[in-house]
Protein backbone atom coordinates (compact mmCIF):
# COMPACT_ATOMS: atom_id res chain seq x y z
CA UNK A 1 0.00 0.00 0.00
CA UNK A 2 2.77 2.38 0.96
CA UNK A 3 4.53 1.69 -2.33
CA UNK A 4 1.39 2.52 -4.32
CA UNK A 5 0.84 5.71 -2.37
CA UNK A 6 4.38 6.82 -3.09
CA UNK A 7 3.91 5.94 -6.74
CA UNK A 8 0.71 7.96 -6.98
CA UNK A 9 2.29 10.86 -5.13
CA UNK A 10 5.23 10.79 -7.54
CA UNK A 11 2.91 10.82 -10.52
CA UNK A 12 0.95 13.74 -9.08
CA UNK A 13 4.14 15.68 -8.41
CA UNK A 14 5.36 14.96 -11.93
CA UNK A 15 2.07 16.18 -13.36
CA UNK A 16 2.30 19.40 -11.37
CA UNK A 17 5.89 20.00 -12.42
CA UNK A 18 5.04 19.29 -16.04
CA UNK A 19 2.25 21.81 -15.74
CA UNK A 20 -0.56 22.78 -18.07
CA UNK A 21 -1.35 25.91 -20.03
CA UNK A 22 -4.63 27.53 -19.13
CA UNK A 23 -6.48 29.96 -21.34
CA UNK A 24 -7.57 29.75 -24.98
CA UNK A 25 -5.12 28.42 -27.56
CA UNK A 26 -4.67 30.57 -30.65
CA UNK A 27 -5.84 29.46 -34.07
CA UNK A 28 -5.03 31.64 -37.08
CA UNK A 29 -8.14 32.96 -38.86
CA UNK A 30 -9.05 31.16 -42.07
CA UNK A 31 -8.56 33.14 -45.30
CA UNK A 32 -11.70 34.58 -46.92
CA UNK A 33 -13.55 31.88 -48.92
CA UNK A 34 -13.27 33.65 -52.26
CA UNK A 35 -11.49 32.79 -55.49
CA UNK A 36 -11.14 36.26 -56.99
CA UNK A 37 -10.71 39.91 -56.15
CA UNK A 38 -13.41 41.40 -58.39
CA UNK A 39 -17.04 40.53 -59.01
CA UNK A 40 -16.55 40.20 -62.75
CA UNK A 41 -13.82 37.89 -64.11
CA UNK A 42 -10.67 39.64 -65.24
CA UNK A 43 -10.22 40.03 -69.01
CA UNK A 44 -7.58 37.99 -70.77
CA UNK A 45 -5.56 41.16 -71.25
CA UNK A 46 -5.84 44.90 -70.97
CA UNK A 47 -6.20 47.31 -73.87
CA UNK A 48 -3.07 48.40 -75.73
CA UNK A 49 -1.96 51.70 -77.23
CA UNK A 50 0.75 52.50 -79.84
CA UNK A 51 2.95 54.44 -77.38
CA UNK A 52 5.69 53.72 -74.85
CA UNK A 53 4.02 51.91 -71.92
CA UNK A 54 0.97 51.09 -74.00
CA UNK A 55 1.55 47.35 -74.23
CA UNK A 56 -1.26 44.98 -73.30
CA UNK A 57 -0.84 43.34 -69.89
CA UNK A 58 -1.82 39.79 -68.93
CA UNK A 59 -2.73 38.53 -65.45
CA UNK A 60 -1.12 35.25 -64.40
CA UNK A 61 -3.31 33.91 -61.60
CA UNK A 62 -1.46 31.96 -58.93
CA UNK A 63 2.01 33.10 -59.97
CA UNK A 64 4.50 34.13 -57.32
CA UNK A 65 5.84 37.67 -56.86
CA UNK A 66 9.56 38.06 -57.56
CA UNK A 67 11.63 39.45 -54.71
CA UNK A 68 13.04 42.23 -56.90
CA UNK A 69 9.81 43.02 -58.74
CA UNK A 70 11.03 46.49 -59.71
CA UNK A 71 13.58 44.84 -62.00
CA UNK A 72 10.63 44.02 -64.32
CA UNK A 73 10.69 47.68 -65.41
CA UNK A 74 14.14 47.01 -66.94
CA UNK A 75 15.71 50.23 -65.67
CA UNK A 76 19.28 50.04 -64.37
CA UNK A 77 18.84 53.47 -62.78
CA UNK A 78 15.77 52.26 -60.89
CA UNK A 79 17.48 49.05 -59.79
CA UNK A 80 20.49 50.92 -58.44
CA UNK A 81 18.36 53.52 -56.63
CA UNK A 82 16.29 50.83 -54.88
CA UNK A 83 19.50 49.08 -53.82
CA UNK A 84 20.85 52.39 -52.47
CA UNK A 85 17.66 52.88 -50.47
CA UNK A 86 17.77 49.36 -49.01
CA UNK A 87 21.39 49.85 -48.07
CA UNK A 88 21.28 53.40 -46.67
CA UNK A 89 17.76 54.38 -45.62
CA UNK A 90 17.54 54.43 -41.78
CA UNK A 91 14.01 53.00 -41.74
CA UNK A 92 15.22 49.42 -42.09
CA UNK A 93 17.93 49.58 -39.38
CA UNK A 94 15.33 51.03 -37.01
CA UNK A 95 12.97 48.13 -37.75
CA UNK A 96 15.83 45.66 -37.37
CA UNK A 97 16.74 47.09 -33.97
CA UNK A 98 13.12 46.90 -32.85
CA UNK A 99 13.04 43.24 -33.90
CA UNK A 100 16.25 42.44 -32.02
CA UNK A 101 14.89 44.14 -28.92
CA UNK A 102 11.66 42.15 -29.12
CA UNK A 103 13.54 38.87 -29.55
CA UNK A 104 15.74 39.59 -26.54
CA UNK A 105 12.60 40.27 -24.49
CA UNK A 106 11.35 36.80 -25.46
CA UNK A 107 14.60 35.19 -24.35
CA UNK A 108 14.58 37.16 -21.10
CA UNK A 109 11.08 35.93 -20.27
CA UNK A 110 12.07 32.35 -21.15
CA UNK A 111 14.76 32.61 -18.47
CA UNK A 112 12.00 32.44 -15.83
CA UNK A 113 11.41 28.79 -16.72
CA UNK A 114 14.64 27.97 -14.86
CA UNK A 115 15.67 28.36 -11.20
CA UNK A 116 17.06 31.76 -10.29
CA UNK A 117 20.35 31.42 -8.43
CA UNK A 118 22.34 34.20 -6.76
CA UNK A 119 25.47 34.33 -4.63
CA UNK A 120 25.92 36.68 -1.70
CA UNK A 121 28.94 37.72 0.35
CA UNK A 122 28.49 40.20 3.19
CA UNK A 123 30.58 41.65 6.02
CA UNK A 124 29.58 43.97 8.87
CA UNK A 125 30.83 45.18 12.26
CA UNK A 126 28.40 45.53 15.15
CA UNK A 127 28.15 46.85 18.76
CA UNK A 128 25.45 44.95 20.63
CA UNK A 129 23.58 46.53 23.60
CA UNK A 130 24.25 44.88 26.95
CA UNK A 131 20.51 44.90 27.58
CA UNK A 132 20.02 42.28 24.89
CA UNK A 133 21.14 38.71 24.57
CA UNK A 134 24.55 38.52 22.89
CA UNK A 135 24.52 37.40 19.28
CA UNK A 136 27.73 35.38 19.45
CA UNK A 137 28.17 32.33 21.63
CA UNK A 138 31.22 33.94 23.27
CA UNK A 139 28.97 36.70 24.70
CA UNK A 140 31.02 39.44 23.00
CA UNK A 141 29.12 42.71 22.55
CA UNK A 142 31.47 44.05 19.86
CA UNK A 143 31.89 41.69 16.96
CA UNK A 144 32.16 41.28 13.18
CA UNK A 145 30.15 38.90 11.03
CA UNK A 146 31.04 37.46 7.65
CA UNK A 147 28.51 35.52 5.62
CA UNK A 148 28.68 33.71 2.27
CA UNK A 149 25.63 31.98 0.93
CA UNK A 150 24.00 30.73 -2.25
CA UNK A 151 20.29 31.41 -2.80
CA UNK A 152 18.07 29.58 -5.27
CA UNK A 153 14.38 29.93 -6.02
CA UNK A 154 12.15 28.39 -8.62
CA UNK A 155 8.54 29.04 -9.53
CA UNK A 156 7.30 26.03 -11.53
CA UNK A 157 5.06 27.15 -14.39
CA UNK A 158 2.34 24.73 -13.33
CA UNK A 159 -0.63 26.60 -14.79
CA UNK A 160 1.21 28.14 -17.75
CA UNK A 161 1.39 31.77 -16.65
CA UNK A 162 4.95 32.18 -17.85
CA UNK A 163 4.28 30.19 -21.01
CA UNK A 164 1.45 32.58 -21.86
CA UNK A 165 3.67 35.59 -21.15
CA UNK A 166 6.33 34.13 -23.44
CA UNK A 167 3.62 33.58 -26.05
CA UNK A 168 2.63 37.26 -25.77
CA UNK A 169 6.21 38.40 -26.27
CA UNK A 170 6.75 35.96 -29.15
CA UNK A 171 3.67 37.36 -30.88
CA UNK A 172 4.92 40.89 -30.31
CA UNK A 173 8.30 39.89 -31.76
CA UNK A 174 6.50 38.42 -34.76
CA UNK A 175 4.67 41.74 -35.10
CA UNK A 176 8.05 43.50 -35.18
CA UNK A 177 9.18 41.04 -37.85
CA UNK A 178 6.11 41.96 -39.88
CA UNK A 179 6.90 45.63 -39.28
CA UNK A 180 10.30 45.01 -40.83
CA UNK A 181 8.68 43.37 -43.85
CA UNK A 182 6.25 46.28 -44.11
CA UNK A 183 9.08 48.82 -43.87
CA UNK A 184 10.95 47.02 -46.66
CA UNK A 185 7.86 46.91 -48.85
CA UNK A 186 6.98 50.55 -48.22
CA UNK A 187 10.53 51.72 -48.87
CA UNK A 188 10.95 49.88 -52.17
CA UNK A 189 7.44 50.78 -53.35
CA UNK A 190 7.96 54.45 -52.49
CA UNK A 191 11.22 54.55 -54.44
CA UNK A 192 9.54 53.03 -57.51
CA UNK A 193 6.53 55.34 -57.19
CA UNK A 194 8.84 58.35 -56.82
CA UNK A 195 10.84 57.36 -59.88
CA UNK A 196 7.66 56.98 -61.96
CA UNK A 197 6.37 60.33 -60.71
CA UNK A 198 9.67 61.96 -61.68
CA UNK A 199 9.42 60.40 -65.13
CA UNK A 200 5.86 61.69 -65.45
CA UNK A 201 6.87 65.22 -64.46
CA UNK A 202 9.78 65.22 -66.89
CA UNK A 203 7.40 64.07 -69.61
CA UNK A 204 4.93 66.84 -68.79
CA UNK A 205 7.73 69.43 -68.75
CA UNK A 206 9.01 68.22 -72.13
CA UNK A 207 5.47 68.23 -73.52
CA UNK A 208 4.82 71.75 -72.24
CA UNK A 209 8.07 72.94 -73.79
CA UNK A 210 6.97 71.43 -77.11
CA UNK A 211 3.71 73.36 -76.88
CA UNK A 212 5.58 76.54 -76.02
CA UNK A 213 7.87 76.03 -79.01
CA UNK A 214 4.85 75.49 -81.25
CA UNK A 215 3.25 78.74 -80.05
CA UNK A 216 6.52 80.63 -80.50
CA UNK A 217 6.80 79.34 -84.08
CA UNK A 218 3.23 80.44 -84.77
CA UNK A 219 3.91 83.80 -83.17
CA UNK A 220 6.90 84.35 -85.46
CA UNK A 221 4.66 83.79 -88.49
CA UNK A 222 1.95 86.06 -87.12
CA UNK A 223 4.37 88.88 -86.42
CA UNK A 224 5.61 88.63 -90.00
CA UNK A 225 2.03 88.71 -91.24
CA UNK A 226 1.29 91.71 -89.04
CA UNK A 227 4.28 93.55 -90.52
CA UNK A 228 2.79 92.90 -93.98
CA UNK A 229 -0.59 94.19 -92.80
CA UNK A 230 -2.27 90.80 -93.21
CA UNK A 231 -3.45 90.53 -89.56
CA UNK A 232 -4.09 92.95 -86.78
CA UNK A 233 -1.99 93.63 -83.71
CA UNK A 234 -4.82 92.32 -81.55
CA UNK A 235 -4.41 88.82 -82.97
CA UNK A 236 -0.67 88.90 -82.27
CA UNK A 237 -1.30 90.12 -78.72
CA UNK A 238 -3.77 87.27 -78.16
CA UNK A 239 -1.16 84.73 -79.30
CA UNK A 240 1.41 86.35 -77.02
CA UNK A 241 -1.07 85.91 -74.14
CA UNK A 242 -1.44 82.24 -75.09
CA UNK A 243 2.37 81.91 -75.00
CA UNK A 244 2.54 83.48 -71.52
CA UNK A 245 -0.22 81.19 -70.32
CA UNK A 246 1.65 78.10 -71.56
CA UNK A 247 4.87 79.33 -69.94
CA UNK A 248 3.06 79.64 -66.60
CA UNK A 249 2.59 75.88 -66.56
CA UNK A 250 6.33 75.20 -66.35
CA UNK A 251 7.26 76.63 -62.90
CA UNK A 252 4.79 74.44 -60.91
CA UNK A 253 5.95 71.35 -62.80
CA UNK A 254 9.59 72.22 -62.18
CA UNK A 255 8.80 72.80 -58.51
CA UNK A 256 7.14 69.37 -58.25
CA UNK A 257 10.13 67.81 -59.98
CA UNK A 258 12.53 69.42 -57.50
CA UNK A 259 10.44 68.17 -54.58
CA UNK A 260 10.33 64.68 -56.08
CA UNK A 261 14.11 64.70 -56.44
CA UNK A 262 14.41 65.68 -52.77
CA UNK A 263 12.10 62.80 -51.83
CA UNK A 264 14.10 60.25 -53.80
CA UNK A 265 17.29 61.59 -52.24
CA UNK A 266 15.81 61.18 -48.76
CA UNK A 267 14.61 57.66 -49.55
CA UNK A 268 18.14 56.81 -50.62
CA UNK A 269 19.37 57.87 -47.19
CA UNK A 270 21.09 61.07 -48.34
CA UNK A 271 20.89 64.75 -47.47
CA UNK A 272 19.35 67.08 -50.07
CA UNK A 273 22.77 68.55 -50.92
CA UNK A 274 23.91 65.05 -51.90
CA UNK A 275 21.23 64.51 -54.52
CA UNK A 276 21.00 61.07 -56.15
CA UNK A 277 22.62 60.71 -59.55
CA UNK A 278 19.82 58.63 -61.10
CA UNK A 279 17.19 60.39 -63.17
CA UNK A 280 14.08 58.96 -64.82
CA UNK A 281 11.92 59.47 -67.87
CA UNK A 282 9.13 57.37 -69.29
CA UNK A 283 11.05 56.34 -72.40
CA UNK A 284 13.60 54.50 -70.20
CA UNK A 285 10.97 52.37 -68.42
CA UNK A 286 9.50 49.17 -69.81
CA UNK A 287 5.97 48.21 -68.82
CA UNK A 288 5.78 44.63 -67.42
CA UNK A 289 3.39 42.68 -69.63
CA UNK A 290 2.94 39.51 -67.55
CA UNK A 291 1.58 40.41 -64.12
CA UNK A 292 1.60 37.73 -61.38
CA UNK A 293 -1.64 37.67 -59.43
CA UNK A 294 -1.55 35.83 -56.11
CA UNK A 295 -4.50 33.70 -55.11
CA UNK A 296 -6.74 35.31 -52.47
CA UNK A 297 -5.89 32.51 -50.04
CA UNK A 298 -2.22 33.46 -50.32
CA UNK A 299 -2.75 37.19 -49.85
CA UNK A 300 -3.31 36.83 -46.11
CA UNK A 301 0.08 35.12 -45.86
CA UNK A 302 1.91 37.69 -47.98
CA UNK A 303 0.63 41.10 -46.92
CA UNK A 304 2.74 42.39 -44.00
CA UNK A 305 -0.18 44.43 -42.66
CA UNK A 306 -2.41 41.32 -42.48
CA UNK A 307 0.38 39.32 -40.84
CA UNK A 308 0.92 42.16 -38.38
CA UNK A 309 -2.78 42.20 -37.53
CA UNK A 310 -2.68 38.41 -37.03
CA UNK A 311 0.34 38.72 -34.72
CA UNK A 312 -1.49 41.36 -32.67
CA UNK A 313 -4.51 39.06 -32.53
CA UNK A 314 -2.28 36.22 -31.30
CA UNK A 315 -0.79 38.46 -28.61
CA UNK A 316 -4.27 39.53 -27.47
CA UNK A 317 -5.33 35.88 -27.27
CA UNK A 318 -2.29 35.04 -25.13
CA UNK A 319 -3.04 38.00 -22.86
CA UNK A 320 -6.33 36.29 -21.99
CA UNK A 321 -4.31 33.26 -20.91
CA UNK A 322 -2.10 35.46 -18.73
CA UNK A 323 -5.17 36.98 -17.07
CA UNK A 324 -6.71 33.54 -16.47
CA UNK A 325 -3.57 32.01 -14.96
CA UNK A 326 -3.18 34.97 -12.62
CA UNK A 327 -6.23 33.60 -10.77
CA UNK A 328 -4.49 30.31 -9.96
CA UNK A 329 -1.94 29.50 -7.25
CA UNK A 330 1.71 30.36 -7.64
CA UNK A 331 4.09 27.89 -6.04
CA UNK A 332 7.66 28.91 -5.24
CA UNK A 333 10.42 26.59 -4.05
CA UNK A 334 13.45 28.20 -2.41
CA UNK A 335 16.73 27.04 -0.90
CA UNK A 336 19.62 28.77 0.86
CA UNK A 337 23.00 27.31 1.77
CA UNK A 338 25.98 29.10 3.22
CA UNK A 339 28.29 29.77 6.11
CA UNK A 340 28.63 32.53 8.72
CA UNK A 341 31.52 33.33 11.10
CA UNK A 342 32.92 36.15 13.22
CA UNK A 343 36.26 35.85 11.43
CA UNK A 344 36.56 35.57 7.67
CA UNK A 345 39.00 32.69 7.95
CA UNK A 346 36.44 30.63 9.87
CA UNK A 347 33.92 30.63 7.00
CA UNK A 348 35.30 27.31 5.84
CA UNK A 349 34.80 25.65 9.22
CA UNK A 350 32.19 22.86 9.00
CA UNK A 351 30.39 23.95 12.14
CA UNK A 352 29.62 27.40 10.69
CA UNK A 353 27.59 26.12 7.74
CA UNK A 354 23.83 26.49 7.51
CA UNK A 355 21.11 25.62 5.04
CA UNK A 356 17.38 25.92 4.59
CA UNK A 357 14.82 24.73 2.09
CA UNK A 358 11.18 25.59 1.83
CA UNK A 359 8.25 26.40 -0.36
CA UNK A 360 5.31 28.76 -0.55
CA UNK A 361 1.94 28.84 -2.24
CA UNK A 362 0.28 32.12 -3.10
CA UNK A 363 -3.40 31.95 -3.99
CA UNK A 364 -5.38 35.14 -4.65
CA UNK A 365 -8.46 35.05 -2.42
CA UNK A 366 -10.07 38.47 -2.59
CA UNK A 367 -8.94 41.43 -4.69
CA UNK A 368 -12.20 43.27 -5.15
CA UNK A 369 -12.92 41.64 -8.51
CA UNK A 370 -9.69 42.99 -10.02
CA UNK A 371 -8.59 39.73 -11.64
CA UNK A 372 -12.06 39.04 -13.04
CA UNK A 373 -12.22 42.45 -14.66
CA UNK A 374 -8.67 42.18 -15.99
CA UNK A 375 -9.74 38.95 -17.71
CA UNK A 376 -12.77 40.66 -19.18
CA UNK A 377 -10.57 43.54 -20.34
CA UNK A 378 -8.24 41.06 -22.06
CA UNK A 379 -11.22 39.42 -23.76
CA UNK A 380 -12.47 42.81 -24.96
CA UNK A 381 -8.99 43.65 -26.26
CA UNK A 382 -9.05 40.37 -28.19
CA UNK A 383 -12.41 41.27 -29.72
CA UNK A 384 -10.92 44.61 -30.76
CA UNK A 385 -7.91 42.91 -32.35
CA UNK A 386 -10.20 40.47 -34.14
CA UNK A 387 -12.23 43.35 -35.59
CA UNK A 388 -9.02 45.14 -36.59
CA UNK A 389 -7.81 41.97 -38.31
CA UNK A 390 -11.02 41.68 -40.32
CA UNK A 391 -10.82 45.34 -41.26
CA UNK A 392 -7.20 44.91 -42.39
CA UNK A 393 -8.17 41.96 -44.58
CA UNK A 394 -11.03 43.92 -46.13
CA UNK A 395 -8.74 46.86 -46.85
CA UNK A 396 -6.10 44.60 -48.36
CA UNK A 397 -8.56 42.95 -50.73
CA UNK A 398 -9.94 46.38 -51.61
CA UNK A 399 -6.39 47.56 -52.45
CA UNK A 400 -5.90 44.69 -54.88
CA UNK A 401 -9.35 45.15 -56.46
CA UNK A 402 -8.81 48.91 -56.81
CA UNK A 403 -5.47 48.33 -58.51
CA UNK A 404 -6.90 45.76 -60.92
CA UNK A 405 -9.68 48.14 -61.88
CA UNK A 406 -7.18 50.97 -62.29
CA UNK A 407 -4.96 48.85 -64.55
CA UNK A 408 -7.86 48.15 -66.88
CA UNK A 409 -9.27 51.68 -66.82
CA UNK A 410 -5.93 53.39 -67.35
CA UNK A 411 -5.13 51.08 -70.25
CA UNK A 412 -8.38 52.18 -71.88
CA UNK A 413 -7.64 55.82 -71.01
CA UNK A 414 -4.17 55.65 -72.54
CA UNK A 415 -5.60 54.14 -75.71
CA UNK A 416 -8.15 56.95 -75.98
CA UNK A 417 -5.64 59.64 -74.98
CA UNK A 418 -3.15 58.40 -77.56
CA UNK A 419 -5.75 58.57 -80.31
CA UNK A 420 -6.89 62.02 -79.13
CA UNK A 421 -3.31 63.31 -79.09
CA UNK A 422 -2.68 62.01 -82.61
CA UNK A 423 -5.86 63.67 -83.88
CA UNK A 424 -5.07 66.93 -82.06
CA UNK A 425 -1.56 66.98 -83.51
CA UNK A 426 -2.91 66.48 -87.04
CA UNK A 427 -5.37 69.30 -86.45
CA UNK A 428 -2.61 71.57 -85.16
CA UNK A 429 -0.36 70.78 -88.14
CA UNK A 430 -3.18 71.66 -90.54
CA UNK A 431 -3.87 74.88 -88.63
CA UNK A 432 -0.21 75.89 -88.77
CA UNK A 433 -0.02 75.29 -92.53
CA UNK A 434 -3.21 77.24 -93.04
CA UNK A 435 -1.76 80.03 -90.91
CA UNK A 436 1.32 80.21 -93.11
CA UNK A 437 -0.94 80.45 -96.14
CA UNK A 438 -3.19 82.99 -94.49
CA UNK A 439 -6.18 80.66 -94.74
CA UNK A 440 -7.14 80.52 -91.06
CA UNK A 441 -8.28 82.98 -88.47
CA UNK A 442 -6.43 83.30 -85.18
CA UNK A 443 -9.20 81.65 -83.13
CA UNK A 444 -8.91 78.45 -85.17
CA UNK A 445 -5.18 78.22 -84.44
CA UNK A 446 -5.66 78.98 -80.73
CA UNK A 447 -8.29 76.26 -80.41
CA UNK A 448 -6.01 73.73 -82.10
CA UNK A 449 -3.09 74.68 -79.82
CA UNK A 450 -5.15 74.37 -76.64
CA UNK A 451 -6.65 71.05 -77.72
CA UNK A 452 -3.23 69.60 -78.50
CA UNK A 453 -1.71 70.88 -75.24
CA UNK A 454 -4.44 69.26 -73.17
CA UNK A 455 -4.29 66.01 -75.18
CA UNK A 456 -0.50 65.81 -74.84
CA UNK A 457 -0.50 66.26 -71.05
CA UNK A 458 -3.41 63.80 -70.65
CA UNK A 459 -1.53 61.18 -72.67
CA UNK A 460 1.64 61.60 -70.59
CA UNK A 461 -0.30 61.34 -67.33
CA UNK A 462 -2.18 58.26 -68.54
CA UNK A 463 1.09 56.75 -69.67
CA UNK A 464 2.64 57.28 -66.23
CA UNK A 465 -0.47 55.94 -64.52
CA UNK A 466 0.01 52.55 -66.18
CA UNK A 467 3.51 52.29 -64.70
CA UNK A 468 2.29 53.54 -61.32
CA UNK A 469 -0.67 51.13 -61.24
CA UNK A 470 1.61 48.23 -62.09
CA UNK A 471 3.90 49.11 -59.19
CA UNK A 472 0.84 49.51 -56.96
CA UNK A 473 -0.31 45.98 -57.86
CA UNK A 474 3.00 44.48 -56.75
CA UNK A 475 2.76 46.45 -53.52
CA UNK A 476 -0.88 45.46 -52.93
CA UNK A 477 0.03 41.77 -53.34
CA UNK A 478 2.77 41.98 -50.71
CA UNK A 479 5.82 42.91 -52.77
CA UNK A 480 7.53 39.49 -52.81
CA UNK A 481 9.52 40.17 -49.64
CA UNK A 482 9.48 36.40 -48.93
CA UNK A 483 11.57 35.86 -52.06
CA UNK A 484 14.07 38.62 -51.26
CA UNK A 485 17.48 37.80 -49.81
CA UNK A 486 17.72 41.43 -48.70
CA UNK A 487 14.90 40.90 -46.21
CA UNK A 488 16.46 37.70 -44.88
CA UNK A 489 19.76 39.48 -44.34
CA UNK A 490 17.98 42.43 -42.75
CA UNK A 491 16.38 40.18 -40.15
CA UNK A 492 19.66 38.47 -39.21
CA UNK A 493 20.61 37.58 -36.48
CA UNK A 494 17.05 37.46 -35.16
CA UNK A 495 15.72 33.92 -35.10
CA UNK A 496 12.31 32.91 -36.43
CA UNK A 497 9.43 33.21 -33.99
CA UNK A 498 6.15 31.28 -33.78
CA UNK A 499 7.32 29.14 -36.70
CA UNK A 500 6.05 31.65 -39.27
CA UNK A 501 9.44 32.48 -40.82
Amino acid sequence: MTSKLLQHAGLALGFLLAGCTLGPDFHAPAPPPVTGYTKQPLPAQTESAPVQGGEAQHFSSGSDIPGQWWALFHSEALNSLVEDAIRSNPTLPAAQAALRSAMESVRAQQGLFYPQVSANLSANTNRQSAALSPVLNNNALFYSLYQADLNASWTPDIFGNNRRQVEVLQSQAEAQRDQLDAAYLALTANVVAGAIQEASLRGQIDGTQQVIQSIEDALTIMRRQMALGQISGGEVAAEEAALAQAQQILPPLEKQLALERDLLTELAGRLPSDEVDQSFDLSALQLPQDLPLSLPSKLVEQRPDIRLAEANLHAANAEIGVAVTNMFPQITISADIGTVASRIGDLVQPGNAFWSIGGSLLQPVFEGGRLKHLTRAAEAAYDQSAANYRNTVLTAFQNVADTLHALQSDAELLKAASATEAAALRSLDIARRQLELGQIQYLGLLTAQQTYEQALITRIQAQASRFADTAALFQALGGGWWNSQAVVEAAYPAAPVNGRH
